[in-house]
């Protein structure tokens, strides 16, 4: 798995809010470089949750995945650290795509005030986005 670097591959890109509850997922493309929200994976099993992530990525055909990455303010790792980690390498190791993880500290402060069924995937989206604008 790589941090948030460039990656020369040209072609859609899906990013993941990864959540106990909730998969936000957003969807791009290199060319562009603009990011919008797709879908909230609601499933309750690991096994029902990568069976949606698998059909989005047949469906898609990403050229990379972007995962989320909390942390503390202070850049200090916790506990859903180490849960997007492993949500990030298994992406990667079950599909066989490029995956980088992407720092979202501040995706919750942008969205902050918005409630309702669409903010995992508009903080997907921003994850995205931030990708974009930092990388390529």
């Amino acid at each position: 798995m790589q941090d948030a670097a460039r990656i020369s591959a040209e072609g859609t890109v899906l990013a993941f809010d990864f959540g106990l509850k909730r998969i936000g997922v957003a969807v791009g493309n290199t060319f562009l470089r603009q990011a919008e929200p797709l879908a909230i994976i609601h499933a309750t099993t690991n096994d029902a949750k990568f069976a949606e992530v698998a059909a989005l990525i047949k469906n898609w055909q990403p050229v990379l995945c972007v995962v989320g990455l909390p942390m503390h303010p202070d850049g200090e790792a916790h506990e859903m650290t180490q849960r997007c980690t492993r949500f990030a390498n298994q992406l990667q190791g079950r599909f066989s795509l490029p995956t980088v993880l992407v720092d979202e500290r501040y995706t919750s402060a942008v969205l902050n005030g918005q409630r309702g069924e669409h903010i995992d995937d508009d903080a997907a989206a921003l994850i995205l986005q931030q990708y974009f604008d930092e990388t390529l």
